[in-house]
């Protein structure tokens, strides 16, 4: 289990035999200890001691439990590369609720630098290749000087509620890919030139067609799949009658808080947002 207190960081220290947390990727499953049905980060001096060959690898930064630092890197294999016995390559969604938060949270961190790294290999603009910057989270072209940083993808996630006769409600939506019965509050992607707030009022109209006020912040979270950063507001409902988008939304109700269907994770924001109202509302 990880506990302590992690600090990003670019520049890796010099070699040392001092055991680190290595989080090494087959394409999107990362390699944990799965003896005896437990869950376990490798802590390693190095990825030789799995018997595995880095494609590449990145610092992440380190982490401070108690006395000791540990050290923490992302590294990726090849598609063909079999696991130790005793251990295997999981999905980080196959993780939910196996391994601690604090380290799922840096498991997702991971997850975006390596892609990143994997596929910003070559310049963009003049096609050379690039050079990761010793103190910055970003590449340069020596040749062109343009400059790339990690991708994220902004997105919106807020809970919607109205007042009825019999206490208060919050909107709930099926997602077109979701299972029959499992539901959530609304969520999009914030397009070019568009502010959290107008994004919002947008996947809204777009999704239930219904209007919404009284915006509120509520929090936020990474979310690693693949890139996402996830805003998420409260609203209230302001006038109009439930039209879902049938490409996107395959239903859309009103929900009291002691009659709910099913809902994401405790890992998400989203089931954050949904147990808060539940809180606020029982």
């Amino acid at each position: 289990m990880l506990q302590g207190i992690f600090t990003p960081a670019v520049k890796a220290p010099p070699h040392d035999k001092e055991p680190a947390y290595w989080f090494i990727f087959n394409q999107f499953r990362l390699l944990v200890h799965s003896d005896n049905a437990k869950i376990r980060l490798p802590l390693i001096s190095g990825p030789a001691q799995l018997d595995c060959t880095l494609l590449r690898s990145q610092y992440l930064g380190y982490l401070e439990e108690g006395e000791a630092i540990r050290h923490c890197y992302a590294g990726e294999v090849s598609e063909d590369t079999k696991p130790l016995t005793g251990m295997e390559f999981l999905g980080l969604r196959q993780l939910f609720g196996r391994i601690d938060d604090d380290a799922l949270a840096l498991a997702g961190r991971a997850i975006q630098i390596k892609e990143w790294d994997k596929t910003h290999q070559f310049c963009g603009q003049c096609g050379s290749i690039v050079e990761q910057l010793e103190y910055e989270r970003a590449k340069k072209c020596p040749r062109c000087g343009h400059t790339t940083y990690p991708r994220l993808a902004p997105a919106v996630i807020v809970r919607i509620e109205r007042p009825s006769l019999t206490g208060t409600e919050i909107l709930l939506a099926r997602n077109q890919r979701h299972p029959a019965g499992f539901f959530s509050v609304l969520a999009g992607f914030v397009e070019p030139g568009e502010s959290l707030e107008e994004c919002i009022h947008r996947e809204v109209r777009e999704e239930v067609g219904i209007e919404i006020k009284d915006i509120q912040y509520f929090g936020s979270q990474p979310w690693p799949f693949p890139n996402s950063l996830m805003i998420a507001f409260t609203a209230k409902y302001a006038s109009g009658a439930i039209q879902v988008e049938e490409e996107e939304i395959a239903e859309a109700s009103w929900y009291k808080a002691n009659a709910l269907p099913s809902v994401p994770p405790r890992i998400s924001i989203a089931r954050q947002m949904i147990d808060a109202f539940i809180e606020e509302n029982l």
